[in-house]
């Protein structure tokens, strides 16, 4: 696509805004009070407002490759920070995706590069699953396993963080794990258990 497009696409955009409400951007700059947190995959197929349904000011959304909430990564962690402590979010969702390519490079034993350490935090999810995952013998299967079960770990990783267990205590905070079927667009709920996890994990995790 030409770059010129892009800015024709905006400004057809605006203009379709603006009849639909003349205060359409006077409010967008007013602010914003997102109910979500939405840590998906930089993934071009794959966007967060769209599969979700949610308008503008909706939904606080950080993207990574392979939907990772990293302990060391600030980013992720000043994202998970903000969106609870500042912007007082009810729900915190962590969403993978079927073919993904991260999740698939992670599963090739091959030098990837500057993605190595990234991609570890992957391996290290197989690592943990291993006996579960190599008892499925369709690649296929095994691989959008490890998407399921990657989201579930990040889904922990959050749990982990201070801010967001000083909020479950105190708002009810809810965790939510979720993988996008891009063959079929369809969003599936992967039921996290978030109380079962923060009594599980209190040992050993619990800050507040």
């Amino acid at each position: 696509m030409d770059v010129a497009r892009i800015f024709e696409n905006n400004r057809k955009w605006v203009e379709e805004k603006l009849k639909e409400d003349t205060r359409y951007f006077v409010s967008l700059a007013e602010g914003q009070n997102p109910e979500f947190l939405y840590i998906g995959c930089s993934d071009s197929r794959v966007t967060a407002e769209e599969l979700m349904g949610v308008r503008p000011g909706q939904a606080f959304v950080y993207r990574n490759i392979a939907n990772m909430v990293s302990n060391n990564d600030l980013s992720a962690q000043s994202v998970v920070s903000y969106a609870v402590t500042h912007l007082k979010v009810n729900h915190i969702v962590v969403c993978g995706h079927y073919y993904c390519t991260g999740i698939k490079a992670a599963m090739q034993s091959a030098d990837l590069g500057i993605l190595n350490p990234w991609l570890r935090n992957v391996r290290d999810v197989y690592r943990l699953h291993k006996t579960e995952l190599n008892s499925i013998s369709d690649e296929e299967e095994r691989y959008k396993r490890l998407v399921e079960l990657n989201v579930q770990e990040q889904c922990i990783n959050v749990i982990k963080t201070a801010d967001v267990q000083k909020a479950f205590k105190e708002c009810n905070l809810r965790i939510h794990g979720w993988v996008f079927d891009i063959g079929t667009g369809k969003l599936i709920d992967l039921k996290i258990e978030t109380d079962k996890i923060m009594n599980e994990i209190t040992e050993i995790y619990r800050i507040i």
